[in-house]
């Protein structure tokens, strides 16, 4: 195996449109980086340039220590897993898995051996002999996995393998992925729109948008301290909530949104950060940290030692998803939502009173979208 450098990576089209806009980032050996963002957004066109698919405009690509920007994807060693499978329908699975391995002149008993271990690996020892349309969905996706896993390649690239697959599907061949790195140990970069994919499968996230990236870190990290608007909204399901308004300290420190206040802890409003933000600024919480006041609990009842932090608004729907809850809540001129256990609940139309932690509160910048430290 080996890492995958890039140094202010670019791709511009003849067009004059930024697919990728100065990417820089490595990516260990055997680690596995996920890349995500909307459609659109330039990772898949990043992968693309790493295989030797897309030429590069400006900037370094290394695989190892070797500058491979001028190299023909053959000789990258690589192997690339594709979202619509990419398998030869008159071909068995068995050949299928040997088809690159022929191409390089590998002799008959290693293409057997190999084969027969990535069909273990795989769990395909009993398909070998059928066509890809006596496939189901998540065999198809095994049998492309197996056959870039038979070259051991030095990079696994792998280009929304799992977007073709029903949910249950999905589930299993994520786990079947996660499972297949560990064991391997490979380098391998998987791009996605899913972020729970990304979030279950990458030790770290690439997080994209319009060309450029707006933050690289694990998982958590990203939840807990996403860098800018963009990512604190994206990443997470339900997203965020966001209240936009300008600070205020009459008759105590607020946030003073459309037709309504969110209490903030003065102490917060004392960080220099917040202290120099004259215009607007947007404050963000995760759905599971509202939580449900006692039904008929007012703003004077909900305060502890003197501090109130909650609001009242108008439960508008409800949706319940199993073990959990989601609270949709007009407050602020905007749909709020609220992640809550399995509870009885007030009919759609009635107020509702959600209290917050005040250590939760995120702050962005208004304009720039810029975390507010």
């Amino acid at each position: 195996m080996a890492l995958v450098r890039l140094e202010q990576v670019r791709k511009v089209y003849d067009s004059g449109q930024v697919a990728v806009a100065g990417a820089s980032f490595t990516v260990a050996d055997g680690e596995l980086v996920a890349l995500v963002g909307p459609s659109g957004c330039g990772k898949s066109t990043l992968l693309r340039m790493i295989a030797g698919l897309e030429g590069i405009t400006s900037g370094d690509l290394y695989i190892g220590d070797r500058r491979v920007n001028d190299d023909a994807p053959r000789d990258r060693d690589i192997a690339m897993v594709f979202q619509n499978y990419a398998l030869y329908p008159h071909m068995s699975v068995r050949d299928n898995l040997a088809f690159g391995l022929k191409l390089r002149g590998a002799s008959k008993a290693s293409i057997d051996e190999q084969v027969r271990a990535a069909a273990a690996t795989l769990e395909l020892g009993a398909l070998l002999d059928r066509k890809p349309r006596a496939l189901s969905g998540g065999q198809r996706q095994r049998v492309a996995l197996g056959r870039a896993l038979v070259r051991n390649p030095r990079v696994f690239l792998l280009d929304e393998p799992l977007s073709n697959l029903d949910a249950k599907l999905r589930l299993s061949m994520r786990s079947e992925i996660g499972r297949l790195h560990r064991s391997l140990r490979a380098t391998m970069l998987y791009v996605t729109h899913d972020q729970v994919e990304a979030m279950t499968l990458g030790q770290r996230i690439v997080v994209l948008n319009a060309g450029e990236i707006q933050q690289i870190d694990t998982p958590m990290q990203l939840y807990d301290e996403p860098a800018n608007l963009f990512v604190a909204g994206f990443i997470g399901s339900p997203a965020m909530n966001f209240f936009r308004g300008r600070l205020g300290t009459t008759p105590r420190s607020q946030l003073l949104c459309h037709d309504a206040v969110l209490p903030l802890p003065p102490e917060h409003l004392a960080r220099p950060a917040l202290r120099s933000a004259a215009n607007e600024i947007i404050v963000g919480l995760r759905p599971e940290d509202l939580g449900l006041c006692a039904p008929g609990t007012s703003a004077a009842s909900a305060t502890s030692g003197g501090d109130d932090y909650s609001f009242e608004g108008v439960l508008e729907s409800v949706e319940p998803v199993g073990n959990e809850i989601f609270l949709h809540v007009r407050y602020a001129g905007a749909e709020r939502i609220c992640r809550v256990p399995p509870q009885a609940l007030p009919e759609p139309g009635q107020a509702l009173r959600l209290r917050y932690t005040p250590a939760k509160l995120k702050y962005f910048d208004a304009s720039s979208g810029a975390r507010l430290a």
